[in-house]
């Protein structure tokens, strides 16, 4: 019985035969590991917040230029296609251009008749110049004659004076006398007549002095009328020219909206022009971030479409507003209810790494994360 008593298992206080349990050290060594990493992620964080500052919401942005015609027509060629790279003058799309030739042709006729014009008026200009010189020489040739015709009225008055004086003796005969008289009275007509000659040759001077001043001032609106069809000519070939559509740059096209066959309308974009000459970021940070970012800091840039890669770049320029103040609709803070918004400053931000071959694949709108190292760390 001894014995048995012996090989009996203790029995705890509530007089179950199970053994007490011992506590696994697993739970608490994971509680600890927890707490570490979690300490070592928000120690991280905060070092590193205190210098970065970082956003996602941002995007590449890229110099776009409309493809536009400055003049209406059909399109006869389209020499491109969607997302075609072009060089600079690579001819895109031509329009019709027979009536656009047709008002060259026409503008180059009115400046033909507008040098016939001038041509004219100059001749006329000198034809009349010529009469005022005849003009000129009839008055002095009126004014000789009439001298001496005055002459010879002196010479015939003095005659019939002396032959008044010898008729009274019956010294001459009647007939002498009456010579005298008639020469006298000629010589008088003959003086009126060259003086009323006098009189129409100045008056006929001085209304071709006038005709020439006329056509003088016709020279000069014939020499305005020929620069006017001039710059008409210029306008003329000008839009002719604009018939032929070409890239004002290097770059890449967009979907190109032109059909062979369809009425372009002045004004209205054909397709869009992606220029090469850069890419930059634009990214809107929110107006707490922004007391510590400087100009010039650089910039590290994950894009989505290359996770693995990280582009080189720094900060280039600050907005002169915010987004909501160039919205279409901008908020009135002085009417109705006010709940404050945090605010978005676009910041332009310029790739420094220009040699890298990834930028070429890089395209505007692409999103990006901008981590901003602040002070340079």
């Amino acid at each position: 019985m001894a014995n048995d008593s012996q090989q009996m298992p203790d029995r705890g206080q509530d007089g179950k035969g199970t053994q007490p349990k011992k506590r696994s050290n697993v739970f608490k060594i994971v509680l600890i590991a927890f707490v570490i990493l979690g300490l070592w992620f928000g120690i991280s964080k905060w070092i590193h917040g205190k210098h970065h500052e970082e956003t996602d919401d941002a995007q590449i942005s890229a110099n776009i230029s409309p493809i536009i015609p400055r003049v209406s027509g059909y399109i006869t060629e389209v020499r491109v296609r969607d997302n075609q790279p072009v060089k600079k003058g690579d001819t895109l799309i031509v329009l019709d251009d027979r009536d656009l030739r047709l008002k060259v042709e026409e503008a180059e006729a009115a400046l033909a008749t507008a040098e016939s014009n001038l041509a004219q008026a100059r001749a006329t200009t000198s034809a009349s110049r010529s009469n005022i010189e005849a003009q000129q020489v009839s008055v002095a040739t009126a004014g000789a004659q009439i001298n001496a015709a005055k002459v010879t009225l002196w010479r015939a008055t003095q005659d019939y004076d002396r032959y008044a004086n010898l008729i009274k003796d019956h010294s001459i005969t009647q007939q002498q006398y009456e010579q005298a008289l008639a020469a006298k009275e000629s010589a008088e007509q003959q003086v009126q007549v060259l003086e009323h000659q006098q009189q129409q040759a100045m008056e006929q001077t001085h209304y071709v002095s006038k005709q020439s001043a006329a056509t003088s001032t016709q020279i000069k609106i014939a020499e305005a009328t020929i620069q006017q069809r001039k710059v008409d000519v210029d306008d003329a070939k000008l839009n002719l020219s604009y018939t032929v559509i070409t890239a004002p740059a290097d770059g890449q096209l967009s979907k190109v909206n032109a059909q062979v066959g369809q009425y372009a309308t002045a004004g209205s974009s054909l397709t869009s022009l992606v220029l090469d000459s850069s890419l930059w970021v634009v990214a809107n940070f929110k107006e707490t971030q922004l007391e510590r970012i400087r100009i010039g800091e650089p910039v590290e840039i994950s894009v989505d479409a290359y996770p693995h890669h990280k582009f080189q770049a720094e900060v280039g320029s600050f907005s002169p507003a915010t987004g909501a103040e160039f919205a279409l609709l901008p908020p009135d803070n002085s009417s109705g209810n006010f709940v404050k918004v945090v605010q978005r400053l676009p910041v332009k931000i310029l790739f420094t790494q220009n040699g890298d071959s990834l930028l070429q694949g890089l395209r505007a709108g692409m999103n990006v994360n901008v981590d901003v190292h602040l002070n340079g760390k």
